[in-house]
């Protein structure tokens, strides 16, 4: 069968409505059928991600079935909480916070994370400054994939930009993950206690091109939005009347201490771009067809097949299970 041709709106959703059916009754099958539970769990973050996740939970098992848990660090910005309350205030979920900021001091979270800021930033304080590591190019139109870097900013609002060495990225990288980690623990303590199934959050872009922590948020019994695009997820939020105040908020990773997207962070472009990008690239369209689409050059958009390519076979480790196939007769 031959493609559609490539066009800006070839993402719609043409029948939400059946679509948010579909995923309600397979949520309601997997959670009572396949896993065997009463409800779902999960944590709420006040960003697109969750709150459709939690809607569609809630569309599928009804808000008395479904728990909610809001898990702040020093580093969080209190528009996170915030946010998800309101969102549970408006599907009727209840809800619980833990902080979390005593669980990474005791794994030594923010330690081992400032001490490799210093290794490139002697004079960083993390009682006066902030900090976050994001992604660029060296140069335009650089052919070789892009480089970590490290953001020191300070009280006066100026900014050192320093270049992330292997080891300081590394390490940084693993610091942050305790926080994913410790969130995990926390879903599954309640999950268990509740004898309920815990919700996952991360979308297409997430799961495809690994940008979750394996153990962390890569983990959960079910993913609701798995194969949603990050501009389908804002559609089913429209539909499912998520609050505008999430709808419109920037996604960010809410790691770091500065403010921080997901673009900056990871993914290079804006979601309404990168959609366009990764669908192409997934589903092979011509280079010039969707260069002519989207505004960019054949070869700007080899270059982003390539970085594609490198990105999903370097995050493969991150989604695959345990290997399990030791025995040798």
């Amino acid at each position: 069968m031959d493609k559609i041709p490539f066009h800006k709106e070839i993402l719609k959703i043409n029948d939400i409505e059946a679509l948010v059916e579909q995923i309600a009754r397979k949520i309601r099958e997997d959670v009572s059928g396949k896993i065997n539970r009463f409800g779902g769990v999960i944590g709420l973050s006040g960003g697109i991600d969750s709150s459709v996740s939690m809607a569609l939970a809630v569309r599928a098992l009804g808000a008395e079935k479904i728990f909610g848990i809001m898990m702040p660090e020093k580093d969080s910005s209190p528009d996170s909480e915030q946010l998800a309350t309101v969102l549970a205030d408006k599907f009727g979920v209840s809800t619980t916070v833990e902080v979390i900021t005593g669980a990474l001091d005791g794994y030594k979270c923010y330690e081992r994370r400032d001490q490799a800021v210093k290794d490139i930033v002697p004079e960083y304080d993390p009682g006066q400054h902030k900090m976050k590591i994001g992604i660029k190019h060296e140069g335009s139109g650089s052919k070789l994939p892009p480089l970590f870097y490290l953001t020191v900013v300070n009280p006066d609002g100026s900014e050192i930009v320093k270049r992330l060495p292997t080891k300081q990225m590394r390490t940084i990288i693993a610091a942050s993950n305790f926080k994913q980690r410790a969130r995990m623990s926390l879903l599954y303590y309640h999950a268990e206690r509740l004898h309920y199934a815990v919700v996952g959050t991360p979308n297409k872009h997430e799961v495809d091109q690994g940008f979750f922590v394996k153990y962390g948020d890569g983990g959960g019994d079910i993913f609701p939005i798995g194969k949603l695009y990050k501009t389908q997820v804002y559609q089913v939020a429209d539909y499912l009347g998520i609050p505008k105040e999430i709808r419109e908020r920037t996604p960010t990773t809410d790691t770091y201490s500065a403010e921080q997207t997901q673009e900056e962070f990871f993914y290079e472009f804006p979601f309404e771009q990168l959609d366009l990008l990764w669908y192409a690239y997934e589903n092979k369209y011509d280079h010039g067809e969707v260069g002519s689409v989207i505004g960019m050059s054949e070869e700007e958009i080899s270059m982003v097949y390539r970085n594609f390519e490198r990105r999903s076979e370097t995050t493969s480790y991150l989604r695959m299970p345990p290997i399990n196939d030791y025995i040798f007769i």
